[in-house]
């Protein structure tokens, strides 16, 4: 268990939180969701003692250990990667350290003798004959190949990093767990993976993720943070979601009678209650969720930007072709032998365990790189719009404000014109004066998302456009583009994005494609399917 009481952080004039006092018990996950820097990051800083609030204190049992997933990537580089995930549990692994400094002193004395057999007593209560064992079935799990566990974690990838640490944070069954985006850079079956685990875990979690199937598979509560404040409500993200608009229908409906809205409540946790699973947390969920009354549930302040792609053009018969592309990056074979045809009503998730797979594709398909083997051909009706996962060259003009920035890509070139389309994106008033050069990740994106609007193309390409976007604005752009009626062609790593939007998978191996006309739900239960990639990557 963790808990805070009058926990206060200011900078300068800006209030983040104001007196929150909250309570994390064990047998739960707690979701902590808020808007975009309401200051979700930096509350779990202040639960690990990382960052002190000006008021107020965080308080855990004596003797309860807490773990926290890592940033850092390079921290541990000069660290073997098995050693790397121990060193999450910090006293066994002292332990550990100690007992091997003294068994390979030449003058053994008997003091070091009688130490030697404490750390053998105490290196036995923590399990520490487990702990390479447990280690390795962590890091298996995440997908980190065993001729790998003794390496360096300088000779990893990037997304390897990531694992790693993830592992750390999970080794030894912390008492608390503290997540922060703990499913960036993970495919999908080491999400999966992840979320069976967590459903199994039994001590307390903390976790913050833009990962809507993630945290509607593993989260029981709801911690938002809005209005400086935290409140819990009981349920995952959808129900969070769903019950804070059934709040602000209510309330905007004034000539609604108490007794319909509380029938409207009943009537709506039921549906929800009848879909839960047989998981932990569901169950956990469904009794909750039996407890809550009217007043329980309250609109929230979240802005929703308003997304939706129209083509100016009908598209013919002829979409994409591509024919036998392979490429390379830095000597490495990423692209081998990839064919495929585009046809209407098509959206296609582009997967893989290799993100650079999907940008080098979709960068050929326009241009940006040159294939070594291949070719492709758009239609000639076919005007595509695309949005690359690296945007930065668009803001190179840090002179333009957003209104002119947006003015570039449109074709009617009228101020209120422009800034209604910033508007819809939530740059209102001073905002759309903001220079180009100076806007956020999640800033960039939604611009981005407004030029192709204006584009007004007919097929549609986006390289993993959730990134850096707040949960509010991944959930218009996948109502977006679920529900537009063209082609698309898209690579994610949001797996409740890919299942709802797509109708057809491609995945990339090292060894060629997949292409299977199914939702994404379904390719990866599928045994056979399973066992082609497993061979693919040449992992069996």
């Amino acid at each position: 268990m963790i808990s805070t009481t009058n926990v206060s952080l200011r900078y300068g004039k800006r209030i983040l939180f104001e007196d929150v006092t909250a309570k994390f018990l064990p047998g739960n996950c707690y979701g902590l969701i808020g808007a975009n820097g309401a200051g979700k990051s930096t509350f779990l800083k202040i639960l690990s003692g990382e960052l002190e609030p000006n008021t107020g204190s965080v308080e855990m049992p004596a003797g309860q250990r807490l773990a926290v997933l890592k940033q850092n990537q390079f921290a541990y580089d000069d660290q073997p990667v098995l050693q790397t995930v121990i060193q999450g549990h910090q006293r066994l692994y002292a332990v550990m350290q100690e007992k091997d400094a003294l068994y390979a002193k030449a003058d053994f004395s008997d003091a070091d003798g009688e130490r030697a057999a404490e750390l053998e007593g105490e290196f036995a209560d923590l399990e520490g004959w487990n702990a390479e064992y447990e280690a390795a079935e962590l890091l298996s799990g995440l997908g980190i190949v065993e001729s790998k566990h003794h390496a360096l974690m300088a000779d990893l990838g990037a997304s390897e990093k990531v694992r790693v640490l993830l592992a750390q944070a999970l080794f030894g069954n912390p008492d608390v767990l503290l997540l922060d985006e703990p499913t960036n850079n993970l495919d999908a079956e080491s999400v999966l993976w992840l979320e069976n685990f967590l459903d199994s875990f039994q001590n307390t979690v903390i976790v913050v993720s833009h990962d809507r199937h993630f945290l509607d598979a593993v989260c029981n509560y709801m911690a938002d943070l809005d209005f400086g404040k935290i409140t819990m409500y009981p349920g995952n993200y959808t129900f969070w979601y769903e019950s804070s608009q059934l709040a602000l229908r209510q309330r905007q409906d004034a000539n609604k009678k108490t007794e319909d809205r509380r029938k409207e409540l009943e009537e709506f946790v039921r549906r929800f209650s009848a879909n839960a699973s047989k998981s932990k947390q569901a169950t956990s969920r469904q009794k909750l969720l039996q407890k809550l009354t009217l007043e329980d549930i309250k609109p929230s302040s979240r802005r929703y930007p308003y997304i939706a792609f129209k083509s100016e053009r009908e598209p013919g018969n002829q979409l994409l072709s591509v024919e036998n592309i392979s490429a390379k990056v830095d000597g490495q074979t990423v692209l081998k032998n990839v064919s495929f045809t585009l046809d209407k009503k098509d959206k296609v998730a582009i997967v893989g365990r290799d993100d650079r797979a999907a940008s080098l594709l979709f960068d050929i398909l326009f241009g940006e790189a040159k294939p070594l083997t291949g070719e492709y051909k758009w239609g000639t009706t076919i005007t595509p719009s695309y949005f690359p996962k690296e945007n930065n060259n668009y803001f190179q003009s840090g002179e333009l404000n957003l209104v002119d920035w947006l003015r570039q890509y449109s074709v009617e070139k009228d101020e209120s014109f422009v800034r209604g389309w910033l508007g819809r994106m939530l740059f209102s008033g001073e905002e759309s004066q903001k220079k180009s050069n100076v806007l956020s990740g999640g800033e960039k994106v939604r611009c981005m998302l407004s030029k192709m609007m204006l584009e007004g193309g007919n097929v549609l390409v986006l390289d993993d456009p959730t990134n850096h976007l707040d949960l509010e604005s991944i959930t218009a752009l996948n109502n977006a583009l679920r529900d537009y009626p063209g082609s698309l062609l898209f690579a994610s790593h949001d797996l409740q994005f890919i299942e709802t939007v797509a109708n057809r998978i491609i995945e990339l191996t090292p060894d060629g494609i997949i292409d299977r006309r199914m939702n994404y739900e379904e390719y990866l239960a599928d045994e056979t399917l399973k066992a082609q990639r497993q061979k693919m990557y040449h992992l069996v």
